[in-house]
């Protein structure tokens, strides 16, 4: 029955990827899901993006080596959904860009702020990567298979849903991960541990009241869980795509805070869940496997299904919003950097790279790249290395500069790109000198010299062109009201990457129709 289970949501997944194609009209719908998810639909799938396998069969695990201090992982991405929300989320959906990268040349006026996206690519094609071996470990005991079928199994689908309607179909699957996701975790498996562990009284009679103590897993590690996941929180395109989603500045905001505290409740949910497993259910050495011990030591079949296929759905959400964004990544900004390097004209290979060209072009590349990310995931038995240096060249080399183009007028492009330049330089140093990618010094080392380097150079830079900063501030002077056409019209500059030549930039970012058409709730 919980293999059945699996193979039903396998298949759901693919028949909501279907019925997203139906609201696939132009790239604006494929990318950015045509910028108006309204607050619930907003909410949910911005969660599901944010929890992936870490947050859920590793905050268990963390739970039950650690107690209620293992929560402190999934707390710090909730801190950043929390501070993105509330400090920038608005501003963000306001700039109508689609792409990290575009929003750095609209703020600094620079086209070199395009090999950005480089690191930004690695970073998002690593996480799908990490979430499609973390789930096709799950369908090797469920199933059977070896490794290589698992991934093929479990990437094949993310691939095609993917790719069939964009971020309309992710936005559906999105939802039926989350309903999966709180059924699963909040009301089967947490109250299930609960009580087999006998309550309070039980898990002080077994383990102690260092089981309740919050800084059990470390200060150290705590503070390292906010600087790396918290910032990335606040600057990575997985994330920022699904702010570009959002129908109005207001939902972007409030949607957004609404998502981080389900994630705070979500990370004590899971801590507390491991916890209680430790006192029932000692001796499991490998932390990643308490989730599925436990599910199949107290649940009933059936239920245990339900809890296993939540799993799934919370790699499955990761993987998919990061495989839409480094697909986007890839063709708006890496791809006319790379042409430019190769000679072709600034105008010829931004147009063969403009992400609204085409919806076909756009699924081409999510497929292209889902292979590429099933390959991978085929040949690698262990990329945690890999994405830790993806996440710290993402934190410490682009971070300031990103955040510092909201915050600081007098920051100049200079400042922006040798701040990017410096702090992926000593973060990669770092990591040489120590010896240990997994080290903390290579991110407070990266971000203390970006952060410097920035204004020093900005300092000592001319200003940025008043023409550059009228064009980001109209843009951010945009109302709140939930049909900014004006704002919308006058989007292209910001949405063609840069060297867009001028008919296509005078050309609106999206048609008419997703800045008027009824909001999505």
């Amino acid at each position: 029955m919980d293999i059945a289970i699996i193979i039903i949501y396998l298949g759901a997944m693919l028949l909501f990827g279907w019925w997203g194609k139906s609201r696939t009209k132009n790239s604006a719908d494929f990318l950015v899901a045509g910028r108006r998810l309204g607050p619930g639909l907003y909410t949910g799938t911005m969660a599901a993006v944010v929890l992936g396998g870490a947050s859920t069969v590793g905050g268990v695990g963390l739970g039950y080596k650690f107690g209620i201090s293992g929560m402190w992982l999934v707390v710090s991405i909730a801190a950043g959904l929390f501070l993105l929300s509330i400090l920038f989320a608005s501003r963000i959906q306001k700039l109508k860009v689609y792409t990290v990268a575009q929003m750095l040349k609209l703020r600094y006026g620079v086209n070199a702020t395009s090999a950005s996206g480089i690191v930004m690519m690695a970073y998002t094609l690593m996480l799908s990567v990490t979430s499609t071996i973390a789930y096709a470990t799950i369908f090797n005991v469920l199933f059977g298979t070896d490794r290589t079928i698992s991934v093929i199994i479990g990437g094949g689908i993310v691939m095609l849903y993917s790719s069939i309607g964009g971020m309309w179909s992710i936005t559906l699957t999105d939802m039926v991960q989350f309903v999966l996701k709180t059924i699963g975790v909040f009301f089967l498996l947490l109250p299930f541990a609960w009580f087999n562990a006998g309550g309070y009284e039980g898990i002080v009679e077994r383990l102690g009241t260092a089981a309740f103590d919050l800084g059990a897993i470390g200060v150290d590690t705590i503070i390292t869980f906010f600087v790396i996941y918290t910032f990335g929180m606040l600057i990575g395109q997985d994330i920022w795509q699904r702010v570009f989603t959002a129908r109005s500045p207001k939902v972007a905001k409030w949607g957004g805070t609404a998502a981080a505290v389900y994630c705070l409740l979500y990370g004590v949910a899971g801590a507390v869940i491991g916890m209680s497993a430790a006192a029932f259910l000692p001796g499991i050495e490998a932390s990643d496997d308490v989730y599925a011990a436990i599910t199949q030591q107290i649940l009933p079949v059936g239920l245990s299904g339900i809890v296993l296929a939540a799993a799934v759905a919370a790699m499955m959400s990761t993987a998919s919003g990061a495989l839409i964004a480094t697909a986007t990544v890839a063709r708006a900004d890496v791809m006319p950097l790379l042409k430019r390097l190769v000679g072709r004209s600034r105008d010829e290979a931004a147009a063969a790279s403009n992400p609204e060209h085409d919806v076909r072009s756009n699924r081409l590349y999510v497929v292209v790249l889902g292979v590429v990310v099933i390959i991978v995931a085929a040949l690698l038995n262990d990329v945690v290395a890999a994405l830790t240096v993806a996440y710290d060249i993402l934190v410490g080399g682009l971070l300031v500069a990103i955040l510092g183009g909201f915050v600081w007028k007098r920051a100049t492009g200079a400042g922006a790109l040798w701040s990017m330049a410096v702090g992926t330089i000593v973060t990669l140093g770092t990591m040489v000198v120590v010896g240990d990618v997994l080290a903390n010094e290579p991110i407070y080392f990266g971000l203390g010299a970006s952060l410097l380097v920035y204004v020093v150079v900005s300092l000592l830079t001319p200003r940025t062109p008043a023409s550059v900063l009228k064009i980001w501030n109209d843009r951010l002077a945009s109302r709140d009201g939930d049909d900014d056409a004006t704002a919308e019209a006058s989007a292209a500059p910001a949405a063609a990457p840069a060297g867009a030549d001028t008919e296509q930039q005078a050309a609106p970012a999206a048609p008419a129709a997703p800045a008027t058409a009824p909001a999505t709730e």
